[in-house]
């Protein structure tokens, strides 16, 4: 698989010395050992004899080794450093990771789902998490790294292509890991440009449910998954588990705002507490627009 990144090359570089030289020392330490198996075996050699030391072998295999490790150490620091180092004129993306869905935020507000890039430009990462651990991973631009929560970490690319490529969450983060899916969208400037005008303004419900990872785990159909469904749910008699109590509310416009910031404070009967808050990575607005599209799912 060809590399999508501007530094894709360093690391595959790398990465081929590395599987290269391990090979070139796997077979040349099994010929070696081969030929002495049969040259000394005991049939031909009844009586062992004490062999003396040679400085000179000692010094070439302690030689050798030093200078291949110390090669590989400079490509693997070569290719690190040219990651680490974030051009000054980069664009910067905010990338929240939460159970289980990425969302991104450019920096005029616009949020989306998927992260656009334009082609041939730098995009400068904001990683950060709102629950556990996870690991942003682009293995076409061969990059990868921790979001963490509490922290923030960085990272940046530049494609080298027009196309889609996907992001996978490679640090295991719970039922639903492996959906933890979205993509980058590299296309040229001008396109990219038009696309951050066009979604300059209100966000629909439907996107900005899936914008905040909502979609992960509640539906608009009625279907169960983790969290229960939006159907019907306004006006609804519940059954919550409030601490060790267990009582029964009225689904109104109290209760949603406290479950999306609070979702801990009561939880549904039948449902596990594993909704991360929201508190800081959602607006009143935002809410608000949330709740009236609730109360149309009847």
């Amino acid at each position: 698989m060809s590399g999508a990144s501007s530094y894709s090359g360093l690391v595959d570089q790398t990465f081929w010395l590395i599987l290269g030289s391990s090979v070139i020392m796997l077979l040349g330490i099994t010929a070696v050992l081969i030929y002495f198996v049969v040259k000394y075996r005991r049939s031909t050699n009844p009586n062992p004899a004490q062999i003396e030391g040679s400085k000179r072998l000692e010094i070439l295999w302690t030689v050798l080794p030093t200078i291949l490790v110390m090669v590989m150490f400079y490509y693997g620091w070569a290719g690190f450093k040219v990651m680490r180092d974030i051009p000054d004129d980069a664009m910067e993306v905010i990338v929240n990771a939460r159970m289980w869905s990425w969302s991104f935020e450019y920096p005029n507000g616009v949020q989306s789902a998927e992260l656009y890039v334009p082609t041939g430009e730098p995009v400068s990462l904001k990683l950060r998490s709102s629950d556990v651990i996870h690991s942003f991973f682009v293995p076409d631009f061969r990059l990868k790294e921790d979001c963490m929560p509490g922290r923030e970490n960085h990272a940046w690319f530049e494609t080298t292509r027009d196309g889609e490529f996907t992001i996978f969450c490679a640090e295991y983060c719970g039922e639903k890991h492996s959906q933890m899916l979205s993509k980058v969208v590299s296309v040229p400037p001008v396109e990219f440009a038009d696309w951050l005008e066009d979604n300059t303004g209100p966000i629909s419900p439907e996107k900005l449910l899936s914008i905040k990872g909502c979609v992960a785990c509640h539906t608009a159909d009625g279907t169960r998954l983790i969290g229960p469904s939006y159907k019907g749910m306004y006006g609804r008699k519940e059954l919550v588990k409030t601490g060790e109590e267990v009582r029964e509310i009225v689904v109104d416009e109290e209760y949603i705002r406290r479950s999306i910031l609070d979702p801990m404070a009561d939880i549904v009967e039948g449902y596990a507490g594993v909704m991360p808050p929201m508190e800081g990575q959602i607006t009143d607005e935002e809410i608000d627009v949330l709740i009236e599209y609730f109360k149309t799912l009847k």
